[in-house]
């Protein structure tokens, strides 16, 4: 009997659990760009390009290797809009009973092959280390799912950078080396780019077309859209950035977007990457002397640790994760994030990237737009469905928790145990943004002063009761307490005219 076997945009790999359990004597996969999946959120044009070509390429593997496809292109006349009308639409076409479907990263799509009038056997997502029930186990009976202890776990399970059952080094965690400011100059030209071929060309025209006026810069388009291509980008950053990845992985400059990053976490979550291929290269590095441990440790922690950690807080959370909102925000995402028309020129700069790039590093995500959106006070589900938006490597599943999580502590403290916000001297240590802003970073109120500053008090004196028996947060309020009464008021003073500046719509 023919069944179909879903293969969804984020799923292009071979080693897929859908197709290991299909027969490809008989069943049909079934690949579909649709209006829903490109429009649920207003994706960056370069996101949707890269997916849709990698599709299209993927396609044509499986169509090489044997396997019968049934492939929808966006602009068919007969395209339903949807996976579960296209999933209707070839079984009336095969007469097929029954879906045969790896697991989506993403409850909305878990929910919608559930509720298919046929058949759908949902299978385990073993592209990833850790399982939902693996997962549930570690955390069970756990005060605080902190993930250094989740990391480690890993790393014992994978061996990797271990040593007779010992981390490599003698540590597990290499992070306290990994935070030098921007370098005065650098060596590396960024990630590997490549020129666009004949199917990503007519993929362009077509996104161009349909989806011109999301927010976002379709050309230049220099991203790996195959298998290969990506094998390519992964061994041009082991060999040319991976040693100075670690020491600047939290550095930001204005001329340099990539630093040492590797740029490939849209490869990984579309499935172009498999998680132990990366890893082991990065390991192989450190074993023959070309990379310091350093890096490449914080490296593999980013991939078998915060990766897989987030997915498994994301499935551990259920459905209504995104709806956290436990500080009970709800002012308005600001026109910025869209504009960059903004006098803070951290913001400004990262908003600006994220245009053009459909990327920035975790510390402009975490420290520049998601620390001040955390300090002023906005709507975390606006902030969550902005990064699902903006960025090339976004999926719900490694989204959500990264955002609702870490970077807004919407959900109370389950992924952080802090909130992560800072003032302007962390971004001006870790930054050459301070020094050509509109704003000053040395001035602490009245005009001109750094509004990071000013919302930064404003915060912790507005949730003052819930985190000023934090341990890790007593030095921030002993600090607040030593100034005087008339500064204090001051600075909350200054930090309110902030807001209502924002609130106005008014230039910040």
């Amino acid at each position: 009997m023919v069944k179909l076997v879903l293969i969804l945009g984020d799923q292009l790999s071979e080693e897929i659990s859908a197709l290991r359990e299909a027969d490809k004597a008989c069943d049909v996969v079934v690949m579909a760009e649709v209006a829903d999946e490109a429009e649920y959120v207003p994706h960056h044009p370069k996101k949707i390009a890269f997916i849709f070509a990698a599709m299209r390429k993927f396609a044509n593997r499986l169509e090489e290797a044997g396997w019968q496809v049934r492939y929808t292109r966006l602009d068919e006349d007969a395209n339903s809009g949807s996976i579960a009308g296209e999933l209707l639409r070839r079984a009336e076409e095969t007469g097929a009973k029954e879906v045969i479907a790896t697991e989506p990263g993403e409850w909305r799509l878990i929910s919608a092959l559930e509720d298919l009038p046929i058949p759908v056997h949902q299978f385990p997502d073993d592209r990833f280390l850790c399982g939902h029930d693996e997962f549930d186990d570690w955390a069970e009976g756990r005060k605080e799912l902190r993930m250094e202890y989740f990391y480690r776990q890993m790393r014992r399970k994978t061996g990797l950078l271990m040593e007779d059952g010992k981390p490599a080094g003698g540590k597990w965690n290499f992070d306290h080396e990994n935070r030098r400011p921007a370098p005065g100059d650098l060596d590396f030209g960024g990630p590997m780019q490549f020129t666009p071929d004949d199917t990503v060309k007519e993929v362009l025209d077509l996104v161009d077309d349909r989806f011109g006026k999301n927010f976002g810069t379709l050309r230049p388009f220099w991203f790996a859209t195959d298998q290969g291509q990506a094998r390519r980008a992964l061994s041009h950053f082991v060999k040319r950035a991976l040693p100075m990845f670690g020491d600047y992985q939290d550095a930001m400059l204005q001329e340099n977007r990539f630093l040492y990053h590797s740029v490939i976490s849209m490869y990984l979550n579309a499935g172009l990457l498999g998680w132990r291929e990366v890893c082991e290269a990065a390991e192989a590095a450190w074993r023959s002397g070309d990379a310091p441990i350093n890096a490449v440790e914080g490296f593999i922690r980013q991939i078998i640790g915060w990766r897989e950690y987030m997915r498994g807080i994301y499935f551990r959370e259920g459905p209504e994760y995104t709806a956290r909102n436990i500080l009970r925000y709800v002012r308005s995402l600001p026109a910025f994030y869209w504009t960059a028309e903004t006098d803070m020129l951290c913001v400004a700069k990262a908003v600006e990237q994220t245009r053009e790039e459909a990327y920035a590093h975790h510390i402009q995500r975490l420290m520049i737009t998601g620390n001040f959106a955390l300090l002023a006070g906005i709507d975390p589900a606006e902030v969550h469905e902005w990064y699902l938006a903006v960025y090339a490597d976004a999926y719900e599943w490694v989204e959500a928790p990264n955002v609702i999580g870490m970077s807004q502590f919407a959900d109370g403290g389950i992924v952080g145990s802090k909130p992560y916000v800072s003032g302007g001297n962390y971004i001006n240590k870790m930054s050459d943004y301070c020094g050509d802003c509109a704003y000053s970073v040395s001035k602490k109120t009245g005009e001109g002063a750094c509004p990071f500053n000013l919302l930064y008090w404003g915060f912790l004196d507005r949730h003052r009761d819930r985190f000023e028996k934090n341990p890790r947060m007593a030095q921030m309020y002993r600090t607040w307490d030593k100034m005087d009464a008339e500064r204090r008021r001051t600075v909350l003073a200054d930090a309110e005219a902030v807001l209502e500046r924002l609130d106005a719509g008014d230039r910040v």
